[in-house]
């Protein structure tokens, strides 16, 4: 690709996103275009729009695109499917009599978040995502079938928590590593601001909007009318094992990766190379599928193309969630290629805020802009290190400056996210009915959790 600089001011280039996103939200709302085809055209437009080369132009928005869609495509494509199986073989159900039966109708929601919680602590969110959201349904379908924001939301914050403020993920271990901050300190103080921040912005939120909007249960793993009518369905046990697999394998590959940075495990060894890949989402989650295709299918008797046909049929629902996915990823991808990042980072550093006021607001206001998370957080670790380590922070300082930045960085999730796209669509929430509830979930994370974290910063 051609070289080229920005030549565009913070002010015009944050008058392209705005606009941008103003459009978006009016094609696909007002009038109701589909969301793919729209993504794809203001992508290009935004792109023409910040003086991206026309000769750039191509590479940048296939570039983003085939990214985002490399990663999301392989897990939602293996999570159905696995979630298939788990469904028409009536395990999903079993287990959700199990949960009910043990936690009651009540306590159910909350149960789902402790789980997810959980599974969170070493799996990414939409990998947890996937593994989580056939319990979710069945869980949601066995209690009324109308209250999925109930279970769905109460899951998906959980694991958002998780992601956004605990090591071993990579928002908070590089922005812990950019602040030079202790890592077991961010790791306790994350999982202390984490757990209430959850409760009130995930299960509570979640309570409240659930009653002002029911959603009903997708069939996206398939529906207990579907043709395939389960015999002798597996036990919970069973299905917690199989669910269990890609978290185990996914743990192991965190904890080698963190024995690794740390110094104590060489990483050359082809047996730490071997359970490294092998614990990687995508792979964990293939292993899961193929243990879950005997035990679920060729062990009960299911053979050939009946189980063949139970694995095929989940794709045809999340093919429009992935190419949703990728194409919000590409709209992203031009943001953060037309520079709109670093001038606006360069812009909000000169305000002589706080710093750690500094450090909530920057993430924030780069999330809006860009979309990325992780992308917030890195850059404004980088953009406030250097004042950071002049301070003279204490230990515990250095952590509420790593969750504080963390908390900014999860702010009002929108339409330049793919993370937005993948929740709004595994859900089956139009965009409309996704910024009402999942943005305002992810506003309400960040400001709780920045609100926890900025009392404690003020005890010390």
């Amino acid at each position: 690709m051609q070289e080229w600089t920005q030549t565009l001011g913070t002010l015009p280039l944050l008058s392209i996103a705005a606009g941008a996103i103003a459009l978006i939200l009016f094609m696909v709302i007002k009038l109701k275009l589909h969301a793919f085809l729209v993504l794809i055209l203001v992508s290009l437009l935004t792109a023409i729009a910040t003086g991206i080369p026309l000769e750039n132009i191509a590479k940048v928005l296939v570039t983003n695109f085939s990214t985002t869609l490399g990663h999301v495509a392989l897990l939602v494509g293996l999570g159905a499917m696995l979630g298939s199986l788990v469904e028409s073989s009536g395990g999903a159900r079993i287990l959700a009599d199990k949960m009910v039966s043990i936690f009651g109708e009540k306590r159910a929601p909350f149960a789902l978040g402790i789980a997810s919680l959980i599974m969170g602590f070493p799996i990414f969110f939409d990998a947890g995502l996937i593994v989580m959201l056939p319990i979710v349904f069945a869980v949601a379908r066995r209690l009324g079938g109308k209250n999925l924001l109930l279970y769905g939301l109460t899951s998906a914050s959980a694991l958002s928590a998780m992601h956004i403020f605990l090591p071993p993920h990579p928002g908070p271990v590089t922005a812990t590593a950019t602040y030079g901050a202790n890592l077991g300190i961010v790791l306790i103080l994350g999982l202390i601001i984490a757990l209430p921040t959850w409760y009130l912005s995930g299960y509570l939120w979640a309570k409240f909007i659930n009653k002002r909007i029911p959603l009903p249960v997708l069939a996206l793993f398939g529906s207990p009318d579907d043709d395939v009518e389960p015999t002798n369905p597996p036990s919970a046990r069973t299905v917690i094992g199989i669910i269990a697999i890609p978290l185990l394998l996914i743990f192991m590959n965190t904890g080698l990766t963190a024995l690794i940075s740390a110094g104590v495990l060489n990483g050359n060894y082809l047996w730490v190379r071997a359970l490294i890949l092998i614990g990687t989402s995508e792979i964990a989650l293939l292993i899961a599928l193929i243990v879950a295709m005997f035990v679920l299918g060729t062990r009960r008797g299911i053979h050939g193309r009946v189980l063949d046909k139970i694995v095929d049929r989940s794709l045809a629902p999340i093919c429009s969630v992935v190419l949703i996915t990728g194409a919000g990823g590409m709209f992203g991808g031009v943001l953060r290629a037309s520079g709109i990042g670093d001038a606006l980072a360069e812009s909000l550093n000169s305000l002589g805020l706080p710093l750690i006021f500094a450090a909530y607001l920057i993430a924030a206001i780069l999330r809006v802009a860009q979309g990325s998370a992780t992308v917030a957080l890195v850059t404004t670790a980088g953009l406030l290190a250097p004042a950071v380590a002049s301070a003279g922070f204490s230990p515990m300082a250095l952590a509420c400056m790593t969750i504080a930045t963390a908390a900014g960085s999860v702010f009002a999730g929108h339409v330049n996210d793919g993370g937005f796209w993948l929740m709004g669509r595994l859900m089956g929430m139009d965009v409309k009915t996704t910024l009402k509830t999942w943005t305002m979930q992810q506003s309400l994370e960040s400001i709780i959790g920045f609100a926890i974290t900025l009392v404690i910063f003020a005890i010390i």
